[in-house]
């Protein structure tokens, strides 16, 4: 399938899904997380939803985070289509960006190639890992400035398609994992 058909498609299936649902199954997914081994590294970065458009909840993931001491840190859109990491500190504060999305407003700034693992936010993702966001590039970015080592570990609320995505870009990087509330996929 295209890209922008998938997103289309699973744009209208989140939508449909319950804030109540959505709350239950992101706490799932969380849990599932465990079932990863990515527990020795130090530095996870993680996405924060975007609550108008029905996106999985992190902060359950971000609390096992930091209850097993790891360091968090989370995005900041910077310029076209950059990211840049800002380490979680108990002084850390928030200001949603026009696209809603939470943002730090300022803190300390964590370079690319020391991030271990990535939480990656997606709409939809295919059985070999390929993934599809809302289609602006900047994890895509993000993520081709990373260690190639980087774990890189999609959340979704649905299963992975069976057809593979049929437009794959050169610079598009595929998924390590993705956690759903029926299974881990290990790509």
């Amino acid at each position: 399938m295209l890209k922008h058909e998938l997103r289309k498609k699973y744009k209208d299936l989140r939508a449909a899904i319950s804030a109540s649902n959505a709350s239950d199954l992101s706490l799932i997914l969380a849990n599932h997380v465990l079932q990863i081994p990515i527990w020795d590294f130090f530095y996870y970065h993680i996405f924060l939803s975007i609550e108008e458009k029905n996106e999985i909840d992190t902060i359950p993931l971000m609390t096992l985070l930091q209850g097993k001491d790891k360091n968090v840190v989370v995005p900041k859109m910077s310029g076209e289509t950059s990211l840049e990491n800002y380490l979680i500190t108990d002084s850390t504060a928030f200001k949603k960006n026009s696209w809603g999305i939470p943002e730090p407003i300022d803190g300390i700034l964590i370079p690319e190639e020391k991030i271990d693992v990535v939480f990656v936010p997606l709409l939809a993702f295919d059985v070999k890992g390929n993934r599809v966001g809302y289609g602006k590039g900047y994890y895509d970015t993000f993520l081709n400035k990373c260690r190639k080592e980087t774990i890189k570990i999609g959340l979704s609320f649905f299963p992975a398609e069976d057809d593979l995505i049929s437009d794959v870009h050169e610079n598009d990087v595929r998924l390590d994992y993705c956690v759903t509330p029926e299974k881990v996929y290990e790509f």
